[in-house]
């Protein structure tokens, strides 16, 4: 009986282990086939939700327009990341060099995270990943199509960052010119 059940755990351990580098792969090798992508998002900081589209494009871009009625925009190019109020002729920089934001841009860097998190198949496909200054960031996928769905972390002021997006295209044809910062003045 003892052994049994044993074999049972094996199989069950052996199965579970199989299954999580199955799902990993198959989100990797959809990420691989990806270099750009566009699509709608909400954003929640502290029960303040925004929303809006962004476009992604590996390695090292992102611009959002939000539906506000400040016109925000965000820019990241390389290492730079600008937050830009239209209306209000504000242009704001930071870096972002210790923001999850230089892993979820950089394909390399997100393929590694994926390889170094943790699983967990609930709804969609959650992967934990705990940072060098021990903050748990989650990252989600879809579990039909292991398209990026969004994340959760918690940016440098400590606020926890839920953001959900929805893909509306993928790899199409983009000026690069959108990606460009603003000069300083």
């Amino acid at each position: 009986m003892f052994n049994k059940f044993l074999i049972v755990l094996f199989v069950f351990i052996s199965f579970h282990i199989h299954l999580e580098a199955n799902e990993k792969q198959l989100i990797i090798d959809r990420l691989m086939d990806i270099d750009n992508f566009t699509f709608d998002f909400e954003q929640t900081i502290n029960k303040k939700v925004e929303s809006g589209t962004c476009v992604i494009v590996f390695n090292n871009k992102l611009k959002c327009n939000y539906n506000n009625s400040a016109g925000k925009e965000v820019l990241i190019n390389g290492n730079k990341l600008v937050v830009n109020q239209k209306r209000y002729n504000k242009t704001y920089f930071y870096p972002i060099s210790n923001s999850l934001f230089v892993k979820i841009l950089n394909k390399d860097s997100l393929v590694s995270l994926i390889q170094k998190s943790n699983y967990k198949l609930s709804k969609n496909i959650e992967l934990l990943y705990v940072d060098e200054n021990e903050k748990k960031n989650f990252i989600f996928f879809d579990k039909q199509n292991y398209n990026l769905i969004g994340w959760k972390i918690a940016d440098q002021l400590q606020n926890v960052v839920n953001f959900s997006l929805n893909i509306k295209y993928i790899n199409s044809e983009l000026d690069n010119a959108i990606f460009k910062i603003p000069a300083v003045d």
